[in-house]
């Protein structure tokens, strides 16, 4: 994996996570923690990412409010999603947390990965 290709694959990461350790990027990616660094300060450059100094809770982090995706889901939209995940047989509420950790609040992000959980 190229650089650029690598630093593209963190940013998503990113987004999808909103928070992660050098240390969990190195090996997702195989690279040093180093080169992750190097990875970060450029990202950091062009998008809000800051670093969190700390032993619990530290790592990279995309700021709160930096949203890439322009077709985030309403409030109305994301309570639907939810609610069809009652009655959603095991392959549609894959399909639906995916929808909702991709594309909703991150309230809503936070309760699709719980849902997903306690599958």
């Amino acid at each position: 994996m190229r650089p650029a290709e690598r630093r593209q694959a963190i940013l998503e990461v990113l987004c999808q996570r909103r928070h992660q350790t050098v240390q969990n990027l190195a090996s997702e990616f195989g690279v040093s923690m180093r080169t992750v660094g190097y990875d970060v300060e450029a990202l950091s450059l062009s998008y809000p990412i800051e670093t969190v100094c700390g032993r619990y809770g530290g790592g990279v982090k995309l700021a709160d409010w930096y949203h890439p995706r322009k077709s985030i889901l309403s409030q109305e939209q994301q309570t639907v999603l939810t609610q069809l995940l009652d009655k959603a047989d095991e392959s549609q509420r894959r399909v639906l947390l995916e929808m909702l950790t991709a594309f909703g609040s991150p309230v809503a992000r936070t309760r699709a990965a719980t849902l997903s959980l306690n599958q």
